[in-house]
């Protein structure tokens, strides 16, 4: 086995989603057209909200926020899954190793902190009705996407600096399809335990600063559905926030089984890929899907530019 280090390690192999030949090109078209309805369903979903006056509330707002990352995020990684299916190497330098690392990093721990800041929302509109507009101002709604941008950044920062610290002298092919955290440390010569604490700390303290909130949210947003009275009155609330929760429960999932189980070994790697492409393909292709099928405003608004382009035809 060839030895590396720091000083000599200039490019990583990634070793991609599979090794099996007769899956490359079925997953090279089935990725391709997620990234492609990904990016179509992102894009639309934002120009949609930024060029229509009927969904200019802080909701949509959020919405729109999350679009960006979610475009952003799968293009992070789809891009370089791709390139596995059509080259037998697929080379990525250790800058460009690293940059991956820092915006993939950017975007999941965004997504995190997005999703807490729209169950916010939910809890304000359903449970303070009356002070919402006071509460949700514009100032309100951009500080807290500052605030996201602000976390995010805080914490891959924090995990690319102490990746970059470390030597590589095992084998350079990363076991993954992306620059990850876990099979990065995997062949690092150096001591990780600083890296392993990292995961832990920012990881733990990310996890339970999002999820606690989010559940403290739809605790009292179930509590005031279930005191209203009317059933409509019920099934409108429930529909406003139905499409948060699942997006929750699908990324948060995902991001559990990958980071909060129990060391793995190599059989389980499968596994791992796996958890991973659901929370950096599957995700945020399913995301503007989720938003815009169970939404009546969003759906309102997307039949009448339709029409209107038919119109125009």
């Amino acid at each position: 086995m060839t030895a590396y280090n720091y000083s000599t390690v200039t490019e990583f192999v990634l070793a991609g989603l599979t090794a099996q030949p007769e899956l490359q090109l079925p997953l090279f078209l089935l990725f391709l057209v997620i990234y492609g309805v990904t990016a179509v369903g992102n894009l639309g979903m934002i120009l949609l909200i930024s060029l229509s006056s009927n969904l200019q509330s802080p909701m949509y707002f959020f919405l729109s926020n999350l679009s960006f990352l979610d475009l952003f995020y799968s293009s992070v990684v789809t891009p370089k899954l791709l390139r596995n299916f059509m080259w037998e190497q697929n080379i990525i330098s250790y800058p460009g190793c690293m940059t991956q690392l820092f915006f993939f990093c950017v975007f999941a721990i965004a997504e995190c902190y997005m999703l807490t800041a729209m169950a916010y929302d939910r809890y304000v509109a359903i449970c303070k009705p009356l002070l919402y507009n006071v509460t949700m101002s514009p100032k309100v709604c951009k500080a807290l996407v500052v605030g996201v941008y602000v976390m995010a950044t805080f914490g891959a920062v924090a995990h690319t600096a102490a990746m970059a610290r470390l030597s590589f002298c095992k084998d350079n092919v990363i076991h993954h399809y992306f620059c990850d955290i876990f099979p990065l440390l995997e062949l690092s010569c150096s001591n990780t335990h600083l890296n392993n604490l990292l995961v832990i700390f920012i990881g733990g303290f990310n996890m339970l600063a999002t999820t606690v909130p989010i559940t403290i949210s739809y605790a009292f947003i179930l509590s005031t559905i279930l005191q209203i009275p009317s059933s409509e009155g019920r099934s409108k609330s429930f529909s406003t926030c139905g499409s948060h929760f699942m997006a929750v429960g699908v990324f948060y999932g995902s991001i559990i089984f990958m980071y909060f189980k129990p060391a793995s070994r190599s059989s389980n790697m499968a596994q791992e890929k796996v958890a991973s492409v659901f929370y950096t393909t599957i995700i945020p292709m399913l995301n503007p899907l989720i938003y815009s099928l169970r939404n009546k405003d969003v759906k309102k608004v997307l039949s009448r530019v339709l029409k209107k382009r038919r119109g125009s035809a």
